[in-house]
Protein backbone atom coordinates (compact mmCIF):
# COMPACT_ATOMS: atom_id res chain seq x y z
CA UNK A 1 0.00 0.00 0.00
CA UNK A 2 1.46 3.52 -0.86
CA UNK A 3 0.55 6.37 1.47
CA UNK A 4 -0.05 9.56 0.08
CA UNK A 5 0.42 11.29 3.88
CA UNK A 6 3.16 14.39 3.40
CA UNK A 7 6.47 14.06 5.30
CA UNK A 8 5.55 16.10 7.76
CA UNK A 9 2.82 14.35 9.69
CA UNK A 10 5.51 12.02 10.87
CA UNK A 11 4.91 11.47 14.56
CA UNK A 12 7.29 13.76 17.44
CA UNK A 13 10.73 12.78 18.33
CA UNK A 14 13.83 13.75 19.95
CA UNK A 15 17.21 14.48 18.18
CA UNK A 16 19.43 12.01 17.41
CA UNK A 17 21.56 12.80 20.74
CA UNK A 18 18.03 12.04 22.48
CA UNK A 19 17.55 15.72 23.68
CA UNK A 20 15.09 18.42 22.21
CA UNK A 21 16.41 20.54 19.37
CA UNK A 22 14.79 23.63 20.53
CA UNK A 23 17.02 25.86 21.92
CA UNK A 24 20.08 24.34 20.64
CA UNK A 25 21.72 27.29 19.18
CA UNK A 26 22.05 26.56 15.71
CA UNK A 27 23.50 29.18 13.41
CA UNK A 28 20.77 29.47 10.84
CA UNK A 29 17.39 31.20 12.26
CA UNK A 30 15.77 32.12 8.74
CA UNK A 31 16.23 29.48 6.16
CA UNK A 32 14.93 29.31 2.70
CA UNK A 33 14.35 26.39 0.61
CA UNK A 34 14.19 26.27 -2.47
CA UNK A 35 12.27 23.37 -4.69
CA UNK A 36 10.74 21.10 -2.22
CA UNK A 37 10.00 17.89 -3.42
CA UNK A 38 10.37 14.33 -1.60
CA UNK A 39 14.21 15.06 -0.53
CA UNK A 40 13.34 18.79 0.47
CA UNK A 41 10.31 17.62 2.15
CA UNK A 42 12.16 14.62 3.99
CA UNK A 43 14.60 17.04 5.12
CA UNK A 44 12.00 20.13 6.63
CA UNK A 45 10.07 16.95 8.37
CA UNK A 46 13.39 16.24 10.05
CA UNK A 47 13.98 19.55 11.16
CA UNK A 48 9.81 20.21 12.27
CA UNK A 49 10.20 16.52 13.97
CA UNK A 50 13.41 17.23 15.89
CA UNK A 51 11.66 20.17 17.41
CA UNK A 52 12.84 22.98 14.77
CA UNK A 53 10.85 26.03 14.55
CA UNK A 54 8.40 26.02 11.60
CA UNK A 55 8.65 29.57 11.43
CA UNK A 56 12.26 29.72 10.44
CA UNK A 57 11.38 28.09 7.15
CA UNK A 58 10.88 29.83 3.92
CA UNK A 59 9.72 27.27 1.16
CA UNK A 60 9.84 28.22 -2.52
CA UNK A 61 7.95 25.78 -4.84
CA UNK A 62 5.58 26.14 -7.64
CA UNK A 63 4.10 22.65 -7.49
CA UNK A 64 3.82 22.15 -3.95
CA UNK A 65 0.21 21.96 -2.53
CA UNK A 66 0.69 22.73 1.18
CA UNK A 67 3.20 23.22 3.12
CA UNK A 68 3.70 22.30 7.51
CA UNK A 69 1.78 24.56 9.86
CA UNK A 70 4.19 27.31 10.23
CA UNK A 71 6.10 27.51 7.29
CA UNK A 72 5.97 30.23 5.11
CA UNK A 73 4.98 28.82 1.33
CA UNK A 74 5.47 31.11 -1.89
CA UNK A 75 5.68 30.54 -5.36
CA UNK A 76 7.98 33.26 -6.22
CA UNK A 77 11.30 34.00 -4.48
CA UNK A 78 10.54 36.90 -2.11
CA UNK A 79 13.11 40.10 -1.68
CA UNK A 80 14.34 38.87 1.91
CA UNK A 81 17.79 38.15 3.48
CA UNK A 82 18.30 34.56 4.71
CA UNK A 83 21.08 32.60 6.85
CA UNK A 84 21.20 29.87 4.78
CA UNK A 85 19.94 28.68 1.40
CA UNK A 86 18.93 25.04 0.35
CA UNK A 87 18.32 24.23 -3.12
CA UNK A 88 16.49 21.12 -3.52
CA UNK A 89 15.65 21.43 -7.33
CA UNK A 90 16.19 18.99 -9.98
CA UNK A 91 20.20 19.68 -10.99
CA UNK A 92 19.06 19.64 -14.75
CA UNK A 93 17.10 22.96 -13.66
CA UNK A 94 19.78 24.58 -11.63
CA UNK A 95 20.53 26.41 -14.50
CA UNK A 96 17.74 28.41 -15.09
CA UNK A 97 17.12 28.84 -11.26
CA UNK A 98 20.50 30.03 -10.02
CA UNK A 99 20.47 33.57 -11.47
CA UNK A 100 16.97 34.39 -9.98
CA UNK A 101 18.48 33.16 -6.42
CA UNK A 102 22.22 34.93 -6.55
CA UNK A 103 20.63 38.35 -5.70
CA UNK A 104 19.48 36.57 -2.46
CA UNK A 105 22.54 34.41 -1.81
CA UNK A 106 24.90 37.53 -0.58
CA UNK A 107 27.46 37.86 2.20
CA UNK A 108 26.33 36.09 5.42
CA UNK A 109 24.33 33.72 3.73
CA UNK A 110 25.20 30.04 3.47
CA UNK A 111 24.68 28.28 0.05
CA UNK A 112 23.91 24.85 0.60
CA UNK A 113 22.80 22.34 -2.26
CA UNK A 114 21.45 18.54 -2.15
CA UNK A 115 21.64 18.57 -5.93
CA UNK A 116 23.20 15.68 -7.57
CA UNK A 117 26.24 16.21 -9.70
CA UNK A 118 26.56 19.88 -8.92
CA UNK A 119 29.98 20.65 -7.66
CA UNK A 120 31.13 23.42 -5.32
CA UNK A 121 33.30 24.93 -8.25
CA UNK A 122 29.31 25.09 -9.77
CA UNK A 123 28.01 26.51 -6.81
CA UNK A 124 30.97 28.99 -6.20
CA UNK A 125 30.69 30.43 -9.84
CA UNK A 126 26.99 30.94 -9.58
CA UNK A 127 26.53 32.39 -6.05
CA UNK A 128 29.80 34.18 -5.97
CA UNK A 129 29.20 36.75 -2.93
CA UNK A 130 27.61 34.06 -0.90
CA UNK A 131 29.46 33.02 2.66
CA UNK A 132 30.07 29.73 1.61
CA UNK A 133 28.87 26.83 -0.17
CA UNK A 134 27.97 23.48 1.06
CA UNK A 135 26.68 19.92 -0.80
CA UNK A 136 24.75 17.79 1.47
CA UNK A 137 23.59 13.96 0.40
CA UNK A 138 21.13 12.90 2.91
CA UNK A 139 18.49 9.98 1.76
CA UNK A 140 14.44 9.66 2.65
CA UNK A 141 15.19 8.59 5.90
CA UNK A 142 16.12 12.18 7.16
CA UNK A 143 12.55 12.49 8.03
CA UNK A 144 13.37 10.03 10.71
CA UNK A 145 16.28 11.20 11.67
CA UNK A 146 18.59 8.52 10.74
CA UNK A 147 19.95 9.59 7.26
CA UNK A 148 23.46 9.31 6.72
CA UNK A 149 24.57 13.16 5.29
CA UNK A 150 27.49 13.55 3.03
CA UNK A 151 29.28 17.30 2.85
CA UNK A 152 31.60 18.84 1.19
CA UNK A 153 32.41 22.94 1.79
CA UNK A 154 34.08 25.50 0.09
CA UNK A 155 35.06 28.26 2.03
CA UNK A 156 33.51 27.03 5.32
CA UNK A 157 35.78 27.40 8.28
CA UNK A 158 35.48 25.14 11.55
CA UNK A 159 33.47 27.40 13.09
CA UNK A 160 30.85 26.79 10.20
CA UNK A 161 30.93 23.39 9.92
CA UNK A 162 30.40 23.09 13.40
CA UNK A 163 27.24 25.48 12.98
CA UNK A 164 26.53 23.02 9.74
CA UNK A 165 26.60 20.05 11.59
CA UNK A 166 24.44 21.19 14.65
CA UNK A 167 21.21 22.21 11.81
CA UNK A 168 21.58 19.26 10.15
CA UNK A 169 21.28 16.95 13.68
CA UNK A 170 17.98 16.48 13.48
CA UNK A 171 18.13 14.95 10.54
CA UNK A 172 21.27 11.85 10.84
CA UNK A 173 24.73 11.51 10.86
CA UNK A 174 26.85 14.32 9.16
CA UNK A 175 30.14 13.42 7.38
CA UNK A 176 32.57 15.60 6.15
CA UNK A 177 34.32 14.29 2.74
CA UNK A 178 36.91 15.16 0.36
CA UNK A 179 34.49 16.36 -3.11
CA UNK A 180 36.16 13.75 -5.17
CA UNK A 181 34.31 10.90 -3.44
CA UNK A 182 31.08 12.93 -3.40
CA UNK A 183 29.56 10.76 -6.49
CA UNK A 184 30.38 7.62 -4.76
CA UNK A 185 28.78 8.66 -1.62
CA UNK A 186 25.76 9.39 -3.77
CA UNK A 187 25.72 6.44 -5.01
CA UNK A 188 26.36 4.83 -1.32
CA UNK A 189 24.38 7.08 0.62
CA UNK A 190 21.86 8.87 -1.70
CA UNK A 191 21.00 5.87 -3.95
CA UNK A 192 22.07 2.98 -1.29
CA UNK A 193 18.55 3.19 0.29
CA UNK A 194 16.81 2.11 -3.30
CA UNK A 195 19.25 -0.69 -3.45
CA UNK A 196 18.60 -1.78 0.62
CA UNK A 197 14.54 -2.19 -0.74
CA UNK A 198 15.43 -3.83 -3.44
CA UNK A 199 16.87 -6.73 -1.80
CA UNK A 200 14.14 -6.79 0.71
CA UNK A 201 11.87 -7.00 -1.99
CA UNK A 202 14.48 -9.36 -3.50
CA UNK A 203 13.59 -11.62 0.06
CA UNK A 204 10.41 -11.44 0.16
CA UNK A 205 9.76 -12.60 -3.73
CA UNK A 206 11.80 -15.40 -2.88
CA UNK A 207 9.82 -16.24 0.02
CA UNK A 208 6.82 -16.53 -2.33
CA UNK A 209 8.03 -18.23 -4.96
CA UNK A 210 9.27 -21.09 -2.46
CA UNK A 211 5.13 -21.28 -0.80
CA UNK A 212 5.33 -18.50 1.50
CA UNK A 213 2.22 -16.06 0.99
CA UNK A 214 3.29 -12.61 -0.72
CA UNK A 215 1.77 -10.20 2.66
CA UNK A 216 3.23 -12.67 4.94
CA UNK A 217 7.00 -12.54 2.87
CA UNK A 218 6.94 -8.80 3.12
CA UNK A 219 5.92 -8.62 6.55
CA UNK A 220 9.07 -11.06 7.55
CA UNK A 221 11.40 -10.04 5.17
CA UNK A 222 11.34 -5.88 6.11
CA UNK A 223 11.22 -7.18 10.06
CA UNK A 224 14.37 -9.14 9.11
CA UNK A 225 16.07 -6.28 7.73
CA UNK A 226 14.91 -3.71 10.03
CA UNK A 227 16.55 -5.82 13.56
CA UNK A 228 19.43 -6.87 11.43
CA UNK A 229 19.93 -3.45 10.74
CA UNK A 230 19.03 -2.08 14.45
CA UNK A 231 21.48 -4.51 15.79
CA UNK A 232 24.18 -3.44 13.28
CA UNK A 233 24.30 -0.30 14.33
CA UNK A 234 24.71 -0.77 18.26
CA UNK A 235 27.09 -3.56 17.85
CA UNK A 236 30.56 -3.39 18.27
CA UNK A 237 31.26 -5.84 15.82
CA UNK A 238 31.54 -5.21 12.15
CA UNK A 239 28.54 -6.76 9.32
CA UNK A 240 31.07 -9.15 8.22
CA UNK A 241 31.46 -10.86 12.07
CA UNK A 242 27.87 -10.44 12.84
CA UNK A 243 27.43 -13.03 10.07
CA UNK A 244 29.97 -14.67 11.15
CA UNK A 245 28.07 -15.03 14.20
CA UNK A 246 25.06 -16.26 13.24
CA UNK A 247 26.67 -18.76 11.10
CA UNK A 248 26.85 -22.35 12.28
CA UNK A 249 28.28 -24.50 10.34
CA UNK A 250 26.65 -26.91 8.16
CA UNK A 251 23.88 -24.99 8.79
CA UNK A 252 21.11 -23.31 6.92
CA UNK A 253 22.49 -20.06 7.14
CA UNK A 254 25.74 -21.37 5.92
CA UNK A 255 24.09 -23.32 3.19
CA UNK A 256 22.83 -19.70 2.36
CA UNK A 257 25.66 -17.89 2.55
CA UNK A 258 27.62 -20.09 0.70
CA UNK A 259 25.19 -19.29 -2.43
CA UNK A 260 25.63 -15.76 -1.94
CA UNK A 261 29.28 -15.83 -1.63
CA UNK A 262 30.34 -18.11 -4.65
CA UNK A 263 32.77 -16.73 -6.74
CA UNK A 264 32.41 -13.14 -5.31
CA UNK A 265 28.81 -12.94 -7.61
CA UNK A 266 27.22 -10.71 -4.66
CA UNK A 267 30.21 -8.08 -3.89
CA UNK A 268 30.78 -7.43 -7.59
CA UNK A 269 27.32 -7.24 -8.31
CA UNK A 270 27.14 -4.27 -5.50
CA UNK A 271 30.54 -2.85 -6.67
CA UNK A 272 29.16 -2.61 -10.07
CA UNK A 273 25.95 -1.41 -8.71
CA UNK A 274 27.59 1.49 -6.86
CA UNK A 275 29.82 2.04 -9.60
CA UNK A 276 27.11 2.66 -12.33
CA UNK A 277 25.74 5.22 -10.05
CA UNK A 278 28.69 7.11 -8.97
CA UNK A 279 29.70 7.60 -12.96
CA UNK A 280 26.11 8.89 -13.09
CA UNK A 281 26.96 11.35 -10.79
CA UNK A 282 30.04 12.08 -12.55
CA UNK A 283 28.03 12.80 -15.85
CA UNK A 284 25.54 15.01 -14.16
CA UNK A 285 28.30 17.08 -12.68
CA UNK A 286 30.26 17.38 -16.39
CA UNK A 287 26.88 18.65 -17.39
CA UNK A 288 26.01 21.65 -14.57
CA UNK A 289 30.03 22.70 -15.58
CA UNK A 290 28.85 22.28 -19.58
CA UNK A 291 31.57 20.29 -20.25
CA UNK A 292 31.52 16.61 -21.15
CA UNK A 293 32.05 13.80 -18.62
CA UNK A 294 35.96 12.65 -18.09
CA UNK A 295 35.00 9.63 -16.64
CA UNK A 296 36.57 7.47 -13.46
CA UNK A 297 39.37 5.62 -13.78
CA UNK A 298 38.36 2.51 -11.63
Amino acid sequence: MHSTAPWWTLPERLDPHGESAKGSGMAFENILIVGCGNMGGAMLAGWLAGGVAPGRFTVVDPALPEAPAGVTLLRELPDARFDAILLGVKPQLFGEVAPDVEPLAGEGTMVLSMMAGVELASLEARFPRAAGHVRIMPNLSAALGKAPLGLAGLGVDAAAKAGIETFLAPLGRSEWIDESLFDLVTALAGSGPAFVYRFIDALASGAESLGMPRAQADRLALATVEGASALAAVSDASPAELARRVTSPGGTTAAGLKVLDEGGALAALVEATLRAARDRGAEMAAAARGLPADGHNS
